[in-house]
């Protein structure tokens, strides 16, 4: 396992990128997540995936973590995930909706895969919210089918996240003040620019943990 966090201040503020942000944004003006309440991470232990474990535990949410990595789950366990599941050996929605009583109160697809996007509208309960934060990939040409009938049976509400407006930093600020959120967690290691390309392919398959940070040039 890495160690979270390594590096300093300028680490720590580099790892506030988009996709720290984008999941501030999208779960807490977006999707409204609540203490108590159950919130599914598909794809948690990529930088985005990692960024949305760590926001919605720090509103007191119960966080399921989903990933075929034992070493991306252990990482989302890191930061407080409270249940996990291994999309490789399980199926996800199944298995959410049996650990949580019913369903996620709200399901975050942090991949942009077509089967991470219907398992996470699958993953929820009667008028759960489910948050598109990952992009879609060539193969999908920016479109996914969903299970429109389950729905809107279900009442179910599609939102999505893009980035972060800059009036919204100060909520976002206090809260890592305060210490209510350590975005530098979030960082698995730093590269020197010369890595840059080789972790580039690397993310092409999703092989990067959480976020990994240039600070050599």
């Amino acid at each position: 396992m890495p160690t979270f966090g390594a590096g300093g201040r300028a680490t720590d503020a580099a790892s506030l990128g988009c996709r720290y942000m984008a999941a501030f944004h999208g779960l807490i003006d977006q999707a409204r997540v609540r203490g108590g309440e159950w919130v599914a991470v598909h794809g948690a232990g990529g930088g985005m995936g990692l960024a949305a474990v760590q926001i919605a535990v720090a509103v007191g949410a119960n966080v399921v973590a989903v990933d075929i990595s034992e070493d991306k789950l252990a990482a989302a366990r890191e930061l407080g995930a409270v249940r996990t599941v291994h999309a490789g050996r399980d199926e996800p929605a199944e298995a959410i909706r049996e650990l949580t009583g019913g369903g996620a109160h709200v399901s975050v697809d942090a991949v942009g895969l077509a089967a991470t996007c219907r398992a996470s509208v699958r993953s929820l309960r009667i008028r759960g919210r489910h948050l598109q934060l990952g992009h879609t990939t060539p193969a999908e040409r920016g479109e996914v089918a969903l299970p429109i009938d389950v729905m809107m049976i279900r009442e179910l509400e599609f939102l999505s996240a893009f980035g972060m407006a800059g009036q919204r930093f100060g909520t976002m600020l206090n809260m890592i003040e305060a210490g209510r959120l350590e975005p530098g967690k979030v960082v698995s290691r730093t590269v020197g620019l010369a890595q840059a390309g080789e972790v580039l392919r690397s993310m092409e398959s999703y092989g990067t943990l959480g976020v990994v940070v240039i600070d050599q040039f």
